[in-house]
């Protein structure tokens, strides 16, 4: 008899991108194969986000599509988890009686089991945990990527955000142990990939549960003694707990990129206390000056709430104003979101939307000409690009390859005749600049072909087994080469 297929399903933040590579390690150690693309899936995983308004209609909606192959296949199984599972719970199976599985944010290992009980006892496995029993990275994952891998160093937030159902569905924060982190990421480079990505809900408290404060700027040191490690990132970083020792760790290893995503959410000082970030607008550009006096090339990003409820027009142009000093690459605006459950979806002063509508245009188009300035200042400048698949739409039509450049910025550039793999990497010369991307159609200075390239057209994906290893010290890193500096 086949194997059984599958197909995970993934929507919101970059840690639910990292869970369902985890889902999908935990299906394959199963015996599990993944559905061949374009094909209905015997079992088919929705790894859900809570954080927008439309998320649950976006679900409620793909599961109405799926009943049918449901209706005419009865051993086909759908699964829901992630974080709209941990806040619905049975409310899933009420609203889409023909969802086999439903499973929270604190216990993804549990998948397999609750399919196969599923299907024994022929009714639907509810099983929502209120904390966390089992460190995610502890479990089996199976990479998207041959380049580039996420690496959690915690999971869950202690802050207390008012627009945020976060904390209330990951939990309080818990940390990996340093010996842990590097494990993995060690791991990962064995198997071919360049660059790693730190993650956490605040990346700058990580160290919390073990009492060091200083603990995530020693990791990026680190990381820099990973041999053939070439670029490290991290997210997302608070400003609150920013501390100048990750300024330091960022500007001195040399595989650490010059890039930071920092949220904002707001400039107004007094939307700041009703969201309770703990910091100030002042404080907010007083880091973003320190990371430019030590590394003037860094490319800084954020996120951005317009239409917090309260907001007025002089609370909107203090954000206006923080932006147009701040000069961010680029920003992932948001227009305010009602969560049910979280403080601010009961506060008074909720704002129309064609207001909230009309200032996030305002921000938009300021955001997107500071972009097109910073993007155009890249014009003559030669960029090294670790070559990606998907992330340019055109490229077929172009002709051209595209990826990203050690500051984050995407870049598509022309490789001309030379055999070029997703993984390998090349320096170009940008030639255009656009608000969201580079382009690059001259001739390339250089091609490298990587392990990672050699994975890609193999068709290989790293897949990591859990780690877990205790807590040894963080020892002086041997000298890198390359990276982010």
């Amino acid at each position: 008899m086949s194997a059984r297929t599958y197909q995970v399903r993934t929507y919101g933040c970059q840690m639910n991108v990292h869970d369902s590579e985890r889902l999908s390690g935990l299906l394959e150690d199963a015996g599990y194969v993944a559905a061949p693309e374009g094909a209905q899936a015997d079992v088919v995983v929705f790894n859900t986000c809570a954080v927008r308004e439309n998320a649950d209609n976006k679900l409620y909606g793909n599961l109405g599509h799926l009943a049918p192959a449901k209706t005419a296949n009865p051993d086909m199984q759908i699964a829901v988890g992630g974080c709209l599972a941990q806040k619905d719970r049975g409310e899933i199976v009420r609203r889409a009686p023909w969802v086999d599985v439903v499973f929270g944010t604190h216990n993804i290992g549990s998948l397999p089991t609750l399919l196969d009980r599923a299907r024994h006892n022929r009714h639907a496995e509810i099983e929502i945990l209120e904390s966390l029993e089992v460190f995610p990275s502890t479990l089996p994952a199976r990479r998207d990527s041959a380049h580039s891998g996420w690496v959690s160093i915690s999971v869950g937030c202690n802050n207390t955000c008012t627009f945020c159902i976060v904390p209330s569905l990951r939990g309080r924060e818990r940390d990996r142990r340093p010996g842990d982190v590097l494990a993995e990421v060690s791991a990962l480079v064995a198997e071919g990939v360049l660059e790693v990505t730190l993650l956490g809900q605040n990346v700058n408290s990580y160290g919390v549960e073990f009492g060091d404060r200083y603990a995530f700027g020693k990791l990026l040191r680190a990381c820099g003694g990973v041999e053939g490690l070439e670029r490290v990132r991290f997210t997302s970083p608070h400003p609150k707990d920013f501390t100048d020792d990750v300024i330091a760790a960022m500007a001195e290893t040399p595989n650490v990129c010059h890039q930071l995503h920092m949220p904002l959410q707001s400039g107004s000082d007094r939307l700041l206390r009703e969201m309770r970030r703990s910091y100030r607008s002042a404080r907010y550009l007083s880091i973003i000056d320190k990371v430019r006096a030590a590394m003037p090339d860094a490319a800084i990003t954020t996120d951005i709430i317009v239409g917090f409820p309260g907001e007025t027009e002089a609370d909107f142009q203090a954000t206006l104003d923080v932006v147009a000093q701040s000069r961010f690459a680029s920003a992932f605006t948001f227009q305010y979101s009602k969560r049910p459950g979280t403080p601010a979806a009961t506060m008074p002063d909720q704002l129309p939307k064609e207001v909230v509508r009309e200032r996030y245009d305002r921000l938009v188009e300021l955001q997107d000409d500071i972009a097109w300035q910073l993007n155009k200042e890249q014009v003559g400048r030669v960029v090294e690009v670790v070559v990606a698949t998907g992330e340019g739409r055109k490229d077929a039509d172009t002709h051209r390859m595209s990826g990203r450049a050690r500051d984050n910025r995407l870049v598509h550039f022309t490789p001309g005749d030379h055999p070029i793999r997703p993984g390998d990497v090349v320096e170009t010369v940008i030639t255009y600049a656009a608000p969201h991307h580079l382009v690059a159609d001259g001739a390339l200075r250089s091609h490298r072909r990587t392990r990672a390239g050699d994975n890609h057209e193999a068709g290989l994906r790293p897949k990591t087994p859990g780690v877990t290893l205790g807590l040894p010290g963080f020892g002086v890193p041997a000298p890198a080469t390359g990276g982010c500096g």
